[in-house]
């Protein structure tokens, strides 16, 4: 699977954007999706995570209630919408392909495939 994200960029506090990945190479649907961060000094560390079919998502602490993974199988794409950013959410953000089925597994990174980051940076 081939994954190529976009849509990061530069915003204020409390500001929005929006994520995608694009993937291409493999049956998109048969792939538990992911997103993970990276910020400058620290280790890449996991944001969500949707099943197959879109109808499980598990997300990291820091995001709950702000942050919403979502995928269209027929686009081959998952997007991460972004809401009430915070300086601490500037990372280089990842989007991830799995054939995990249990979804505990991706976010300690089980994970088959990687994209390329897209850079956010949100300023204060």
């Amino acid at each position: 699977v081939q994954l190529q994200a976009s849509g990061g960029g530069l915003v204020q506090a409390g500001g929005s954007l929006r994520l995608s990945c694009a993937a291409s190479g493999r049956t998109f649907s048969n792939y538990a999706m992911a997103w993970f961060r990276q910020a400058p000094g620290k280790d890449r560390e996991f944001v969500a995570v949707l099943n197959w079919s879109g109808g499980n998502t598990v997300y990291a602490e820091s995001v709950k209630g702000r942050f919403t993974i979502s995928r269209d199988n027929a686009e081959n794409t998952v997007y991460l919408q972004m809401n009430s950013l915070k300086p601490e959410d500037t990372a280089v953000y990842y989007c991830a392909a799995s054939s995990a089925r249990a979804l505990r597994i991706i976010q300690a990174g089980g994970v088959d495939y990687w994209g390329k980051g897209t850079q956010v940076t949100v300023s204060s």
